[in-house]
């Protein structure tokens, strides 16, 4: 599913560069969930941008889905992020004038499908997360958990490859962490491919596999016995 060898990016700082990632090599398979740790300056921002084609590598190979993702447009990035990839972000990244059903349909928009196939696609995955009684909601009008439902839905309207998740349960109590845990694991179990950046072992402790970085490099990389969240109706 995505392959990763040799990966290096740096930034310029002032007359010099840092270098941020220094020769990673990942691979994840189809229908893994995996975490990826490390602590402020360990690269796992860097990475995940690089994956989620928002940055580009200065050396290396990144491979997804058997498309090489390498010297791309902004145009092309953004239609192979569209293809390939959903987004979950710590804020939600909701339109706030945009109730539920518009907010999970606009990646469709973007695919070129007619209107009523989008709203027809965002009820189902909205009934997905089960918030289709609260389609017609806005963002402001719903709960921490509920949007977070709201934004997963979004990033499953367009049939990803693969779901990134950027410290999902960042912005949410412990409570409703457990219950979004949960769906993920859910949705890992139909066979989506779960890629999940948290700092918060708890949380990587419910996923399959734990990858942890430090000043670039890949220090650990295991499987685990994977701890199964509870949802809490």
């Amino acid at each position: 599913m995505l392959k990763i060898q040799k990966l290096h990016k740096s930034y310029p700082i002032g007359d010099s560069k840092l270098h941020v990632l220094k020769g990673i090599d990942l691979s994840v398979d189809r229908g893994e969930m995996v975490a990826i740790m490390g602590s402020s300056g360990s690269g796992k921002s860097t990475l995940l941008n690089i994956i989620g084609m928002l940055d580009e590598a200065d050396q290396g190979d990144y491979i997804l889905d058997e498309v090489p993702i390498k010297n791309l447009t902004e145009k092309k990035a953004a239609v192979y992020r569209n293809k390939f990839l959903g987004f979950i972000f710590q804020s939600f990244n909701l339109i706030n004038y945009k109730n539920a059903l518009e907010n999970v349909s606009l990646p469709l928009y973007y695919q070129g499908l007619k209107r009523k196939k989008r709203i027809e696609k965002a009820k189902f995955h909205l009934e997905k997360v089960g918030l289709l009684d609260w389609a017609s909601h806005l963002p402001s009008e719903l709960s921490g958990g509920q949007k977070q439902r709201v934004a997963i839905a979004r990033a499953l309207a367009s049939e990803p490859k693969l779901l990134l998740a950027d410290e999902p349960t960042g912005a949410l109590d412990s409570t409703t962490s457990h219950d979004i845990m949960a769906f993920l694991q859910h949705l890992n179990d139909e066979g989506k491919t779960i890629l999940i950046v948290t700092h918060e072992e708890d949380i990587a402790a419910m996923c399959k596999r734990i990858v942890r970085l430090k000043d670039g490099i890949i220090m650990e990389d295991n499987f685990v016995n994977q701890v199964r969240a509870t949802a809490h109706v």
